[in-house]
């Protein structure tokens, strides 16, 4: 006799999880406030405040890739002394590394099983810089009194999937235009203005120093120019699309050739990666690079090319250098963009802090990188992209903790819900 498979599809499968999910979190807040008046009765009529046991402060962070974002917030908490909690869904997140006192991280558990916890969590003020709140697994926990955005590289509030930040409390920003984007899709969708603060990018500024803190002697080994490859993965990338072409043209220009694929593709781009590091195998001249940190690849090189990455933000930010990207467009019809008319500040800047690649330029790659590397023009689009999106420089983390620490004093000043 055939057995019965019962099959359910990932969109079903999701749709499923978030409706037990909302059953289980409204028993759990139904059963708390059940032992919120059993406590109210056993006491002779005492109020009893839902903040008897709350987390003043969680940072909450969905992938160890994000540690550099909060190091500096969790460094400042245990500077001043401030307890705080850091839930994580990596078991091998660098946290777990530090020797803090007062910042206590935990492993919650990945994927639904993170979420279950994250939708009952009781804290006075949360800090995350995943998107999707409210939207998808990830809901607002009635025993959190604030929830904070903070973004995890420079450039657009509206470079999220579209409601990623509609349901945060605050967004702590680095620039005004940000500012703009925000009030603008409020205004579109009809939303509760949400609160932000200018408190500049806390990665940016430990990058900073760290780069100035690093000996420069070594950077430069001879005269010969050193050129980092940092694509993205996908079917739009640059190794994607153009491989064996690009990476020939490169080797081709006798300039030492640092390959850094991104992460991502020697997963689901096996097979392109094999190949590709089979037909260029590492030599004096070519490296491949797969560093869990990519400070020094950054560092060593004197010109990079990629696509549509942040790195290209950390590259001419910090390094004050230039970058050629591959000239793609950018389909923004799935993202915040997509809701205004006014072409994304990425998109402006880029043409004044970077060289595009055409494809036709590839036979005369070295001329392009040539011209790069002395263009005065892209200093001064350096300075300015600076100036735009790089508020208070090296002050981030002590601005957010400053602003997390009063958005919790007004919290518990309002006064807490009582039985």
């Amino acid at each position: 006799m055939n057995s019965l498979v019962l099959y359910i599809d990932p969109g079903t499968g999701s749709m499923l999880f978030t409706i037990i999910i909302g059953a289980v979190s409204a028993g759990f807040f139904l059963l708390q406030k059940f032992k919120l008046k059993l406590k109210f009765l056993l006491s002779g009529g005492k109020s009893v405040s839902v903040a008897t046991d709350r987390i003043p402060y969680v940072i909450f962070s969905d992938s160890k890739r994000y540690w550099n974002v909060f190091k500096p917030v969790c460094d400042e908490f245990e500077k001043r002394g401030i307890d705080a909690e850091y839930w994580t869904m990596s078991e091998d997140d660098p946290a777990f590394s530090e020797s803090y006192s007062h910042v206590r991280a935990s492993f919650i558990g990945e994927g639904n099983k993170a979420f279950s916890k994250l939708n009952i969590m009781n804290a006075g003020v949360v800090l995350a810089t995943t998107p999707g709140l409210d939207v998808l697994q990830w809901k607002r926990s009635k025993n959190v009194g604030a929830y904070v955005h903070i973004l995890h590289q420079p450039g657009d509030t509206t470079f999220y999937r579209m409601f990623g930040l509609d349901h945060y409390d605050a967004v702590l920003i680095s620039g005004e235009y940000e500012e703009k984007q925000l009030r603008d899709i409020e205004k579109l969708r009809n939303i509760k203005p949400r609160e932000t603060c200018l408190t500049g990018i806390t990665y940016l500024d430990a990058m900073k120093a760290r780069y100035e803190s690093s000996s420069a002697a070594d950077e430069k080994k001879d005269g010969t120019k050193t050129v980092l490859l940092a694509p993205t993965w996908g079917e739009t990338a640059i190794l994607s699309r153009f491989g064996e072409r690009i990476i020939s043209a490169l080797a081709d220009t006798g300039y030492n050739i640092i390959i850094r694929p991104h992460p991502q593709s020697f997963e689901s781009e096996k097979d392109l990666m094999d190949s590709l590091q089979a037909k260029f195998p590492e030599s004096d001249k070519l490296h491949w690079n797969r560093d869990n940190d990519n400070f020094e690849v950054l560092r060593r090189s004197d010109i990079m090319i990629t696509d549509f990455s942040g790195v290209m933000f950390d590259y001419a930010l910090i390094f004050d250098r230039p970058f050629i990207y591959a000239d793609i467009e950018f389909d923004k019809s799935a993202y915040d963009a997509a809701w205004l008319d006014e072409d994304m500040w990425t998109l402006r800047i880029l043409p004044h802090i970077g060289i595009p690649l055409k494809e036709e330029d590839f036979d005369k790659i070295k001329d392009v990188i040539d011209s790069a590397t002395g263009d005065e023009r892209l200093a001064a689009g350096r300075d300015r992209a600076r100036a735009e999106t790089w508020a208070n420089p090296g002050e981030a983390a002590v601005r957010t903790v400053d602003y997390l620490v009063g958005k919790y004093k007004e919290i518990c000043e309002s006064g807490e819900k009582e039985i």
